[in-house]
């Protein structure tokens, strides 16, 4: 038996056993990485650089690439760092930054989703009152308050989480520091506590989920009104990446966080953990890009005029 004043670091799970598989999976997550970087680096360049592109929707995006680099740099260089040289280890203090981090850039992803669902709404359903209701002073209060949000939300969980008392061991069966895997090692008087925390937790995150079902149903309510079938495609494409983006958040983390423990095993928890907490940050830029023809042009443009430059 232990508790968290003698703990002073975590055993993370490995990715592979054998050098060859670690080397390996050094190597997808150096690529996976690398197109994050990439992306969402363009994609902030654009829309910072492209005045045409200094609309509601662009401006979320811009916030939604920020936190996408945030996220991709909070889990993956420790996985690289202990695939790459055979180690398992993680600080206290490390460990506990990188929920901090993990938590706020997963907050931040479901708070700005939740917003530009509303932007989407408004455009579609309300475009009279599109200026009024979100002019940008408005947009900037609300990518304020998504960030603000998730921050005292990551503050709360990180505070809460390692405030309890840690009697079973320091290995974690996860390759980051996940808020499940920590509570796995609490003890367990410390119930009443796991319940509180995950019935906040519960109500923010069904209280955005039902907003965004509902907003799409008003949308696709309105797009179908639409008399023109060029109008219809034209609005069902400015809502598609969203939607994709949003299924994927939602259906994987949700999934992982909620299904049976008799389905669950090891296997299927890494894949999850790496569809939900690596994949996004580099998939996002190319969902976005592929289906606005204004953002392709721009991030093309971006691309040129920089090779045209060397």
């Amino acid at each position: 038996m232990s508790n968290s004043s003698s703990i002073s670091h975590f055993l993370l799970l490995a990715l592979a056993d054998t050098r060859q598989l670690q080397l390996l999976h050094f190597c997808l997550l150096l690529g996976i990485s690398l197109a994050a970087l990439l992306g969402n680096g363009l994609i902030i360049s654009a829309v910072a650089c492209g005045h045409h592109l200094h609309t509601p929707m662009f401006f979320f995006l811009l916030n939604l690439a920020l936190r996408d680099l945030g996220s991709i740099c909070t889990t993956v260089p420790k996985a690289m760092h202990n695939s790459l040289w055979n180690t398992r280890t993680i600080s206290y203090t490390g460990c506990a930054a990188q929920m901090f981090f993990f938590v706020f850039c997963a907050a931040t992803e479901f708070y700005l989703l939740t917003i530009m669902c509303y932007d989407r709404y408004v455009s579609i359903c309300q475009p009279l009152h599109y200026g009024t209701l979100l002019g940008s002073r408005a947009c900037a209060h609300m990518a304020a308050a998504a960030w603000a949000s998730a921050f005292l939300t990551a503050l709360m969980h990180t505070a809460n989480i390692f405030s309890l008392p840690l009697c079973h061991g320091n290995a974690l069966g996860q390759f980051f520091c996940e808020i499940p895997q920590i509570l796995k090692l609490s003890c367990s008087h410390s119930n009443v506590r796991k319940l509180g925390l995950t019935v906040v937790s519960a109500c923010l995150e069904s209280g955005c989920f039902v907003f965004i079902v509902f907003s799409y149903v008003e949308i696709f309510r309105a797009v179908l009104r639409i008399p023109s079938e060029q109008g219809r495609h034209k609005a069902f494409s400015t809502c598609l990446p969203h939607l994709v983006v949003v299924s994927l958040f939602v259906s994987t983390s949700f999934f992982s966080y909620l299904k049976p423990p008799s389905i669950s095993s090891p296997s299927l928890d890494l894949a999850l953990s790496v569809l939900y907490s690596v994949v996004p940050p580099a998939l996002n830029p190319l969902i976005y890009s592929l289906r606005n023809q204004e953002l392709k042009a721009a991030v093309w443009r971006l691309m040129t005029g920089c090779f045209q430059e060397h």
